[in-house]
């Protein structure tokens, strides 16, 4: 009688030999751990300007759209861009300011996963969606979702064809290393963090740029200069 191996079978194998002791210890990891050298770039070296010119450039090298405002602009902003897009039906958080809520267009709040947030329909059939964001990183372009109240569930932020963020200038940070240090000192480590450089896209179907693939094809960006952004 011959006996089947499974395909992963020479794989584990490899494995038991080349942990012959088993795995480290928690001790031995973090031990480990602690040796690795770090001697790569920590933090950016540039201006509070620079560091925010290089986030809206990056931005637009990626099909984004931009546009910057004062804090009490912001309202305003929001309204522009909204009527602008002609996108009248908007999805958002519980979380985000009252103020935000502009006028003259059709709010669906969400409320999270439990008594009302909104079905997967009600958020397919949606305009767009206006969120906040927990942080940006310049070198890469990327704005940061640690799907806060304001931020809100997933779902949101990849359903809807338009997604309308909001950062502020004092979110913004140069490096990848400078946004773990701020997420390790927020209030509390995120459940779930998405990332996102410009509208979703993929150019691996045929070398052709598909957008909307995994995400809203279109992204707009709002950047508020806000108070705190010169200390930062």
């Amino acid at each position: 009688m011959t006996s089947t191996v499974s395909s992963r079978e020479p794989i584990l194998n490899r494995v038991r030999a080349a942990t012959p002791d088993g795995a480290p210890s928690a001790a031995d990891a973090q031990r480990s751990w602690s040796a690795l050298p770090r001697d790569y770039i920590r933090r950016g070296s540039l201006s509070a300007p620079s560091r925010l010119e290089l986030m809206m450039e990056r931005l637009r090298e990626y099909d984004a759209e931009t546009s910057e405002c004062r804090l009490e602009e912001l309202p305003a902003a929001i309204g522009a861009q909204l009527t602008r897009s002609g996108r009248r039906t908007l999805v958002a958080p519980e979380g985000l300011p009252q103020e935000w809520l502009v006028p003259g267009f059709k709010w669906k709040i969400d409320h999270g996963s439990g008594n009302g947030s909104l079905d997967i329909g009600e958020i397919e059939r949606a305009d767009g969606v206006l969120t906040a964001c927990f942080c940006g990183v310049a070198d890469s372009g990327t704005v940061v979702l640690h799907h806060t109240a304001a931020e809100g569930r997933r779902v949101l932020t990849l359903l809807p064809d338009w997604h309308l963020c909001i950062l502020r200038a004092s979110q913004v940070v140069q490096t990848l290393p400078e946004y773990f240090s701020r997420s390790h000192e927020s209030a509390s480590a995120p459940a779930l963090v998405t990332w996102i450089s410009g509208p979703s896209a993929t150019a691996d179907i045929e070398m052709t740029r598909i957008k909307g693939v995994h995400g809203p094809r279109f992204l707009n960006v709002i950047l508020v200069r806000d108070e705190d952004a010169a200390a930062t």
